[in-house]
């Protein structure tokens, strides 16, 4: 078998972003399928996968260890990073399907079928009050999600901003979560995501502020490229911290890996390199007992990646799902995305175990 052509697809979503999809067509009628959203630059990433569909075309879509290896040589930033891992996710699914067995089974197993879902808000709420971000959880809790995420600090912008005082701007973000705990209630877990935008000794005020919430963590409160900053900030913090959505590779996590900076990590399976290299950053994880929670604010095709990776690692804790983001995502699928309970319901069938729905393409397609 070899790989015939590479193809890529934009999907109008949002006006925060859009999905991006890769598809590998070989000569045996097999096609795997892959995400590439989110790479800052759409069309520099699709003329980059042009680039890639000349040098892969004519090669075996089963050599993925070989092929992701001399990939990563032509890696210079976050567009390559993501057409690389992107490419790889595709491959997966072709040796899947050429084999008969889902993915997870190709890591080694299933340990769980249903992978427990946090909806992140973030990408829905335009209305960014207190109450319109606790109308969004609440609707959320309602369709049978048992963990929410909110991004409420959309204040922290100008490095001279008020940092502590009645003026302090971080507080308005404290108020939104406090409108939001009281909305879905204790028995819903809640998590915040600070976007990296705090400075080290804001950040330790915030948190102690966010403390009564009840957190199940405080994300990214500074730039985990300063290392020392984050692991001084989560040291400090009442609840978990999680960090670790732009690394690449398991060499990437290095920082947050050697030493328990945080205690979740969260790679994404369209920047990290991949499936494999997902699975792999989870397995170095387990060394100093961290948990891994795939980043996933995107599409369906990237939950599934995530999904079957995270199926077969001890360390998983939960995965991001992009809520209320547009009505037709489940049935961009084929069979449609099934979420019951909270949890992504993973498919046995080959490979990723889905295919596209082309009504649903054809209707969105840019």
């Amino acid at each position: 078998m070899r790989i015939e052509r590479i193809e890529t697809l934009s999907l109008e979503v949002t006006p925060k972003g859009n999905w991006v999809l890769v598809l590998v067509h070989t000569d045996e009628g097999l096609t795997g399928l892959g995400e590439a959203s989110q790479s800052g630059n759409d069309a520099g990433l699709i003329h980059y996968i042009s680039q890639l569909d000349e040098r892969l075309k004519g090669r075996d879509p089963g050599r993925i260890v070989p092929l992701w290896r001399e990939l990563c040589q032509y890696r210079h930033g976050r567009v390559e990073q993501t057409a690389i891992s992107a490419i790889e996710q595709a491959l997966w699914d072709i040796k899947g399907q050429a084999l008969g067995a889902p993915v997870y089974d190709l890591l080694g197993g299933a340990l769980r079928s249903k992978i427990f879902l946090y909806a992140n808000i973030n990408r829905h709420v335009a209305d960014r009050s207190p109450a319109g971000f606790a109308k969004a959880a609440e609707t959320a809790a309602k369709q049978g999600f048992k963990a929410v995420k909110m991004a409420p600090f959309d204040e922290l912008n100008a490095f001279d901003r008020p940092m502590t005082a009645g003026r302090a701007l971080w507080k308005k973000g404290v108020e939104r979560v406090r409108i939001v705990r009281e909305a879905i209630g204790p028995d819903i877990e809640l998590a915040v995501d600070c976007h990296n935008r705090f400075e080290p000794a804001e950040a330790m005020l915030a948190a102690e502020a966010l403390a009564e919430f009840d957190l199940f963590w405080l994300e990214e409160p500074v730039d985990d490229a300063f290392p020392e900053h984050l692991a001084k900030v989560c040291a400090a913090a009442p609840m978990p911290t999680a960090a670790g959505e732009r690394a690449f590779g398991l060499g990437g996590f290095r920082h947050l890996l050697l030493h328990r900076v945080v205690d979740v990590i969260m790679p994404d399976v369209k920047q990290c390199g991949g499936i494999l290299e997902l699975h792999k950053i989870a397995e170095a994880a387990r060394l100093n007992r961290i948990l891994v929670a795939p980043h996933c604010p995107s599409g369906p095709v990237s939950a599934l990646a995530n999904g079957h990776a995270s199926a077969a690692m001890a360390n998983f804790y939960r995965l991001e799902y992009a809520w209320g983001e547009v009505d037709w995502r489940a049935e961009l699928l084929d069979p449609p995305e099934l979420i019951e309970d909270g949890c992504l319901i993973l498919s046995d069938r080959p490979g990723l175990g889905h295919t596209l729905n082309r009504r649903i393409l054809t209707q969105h397609k840019l």
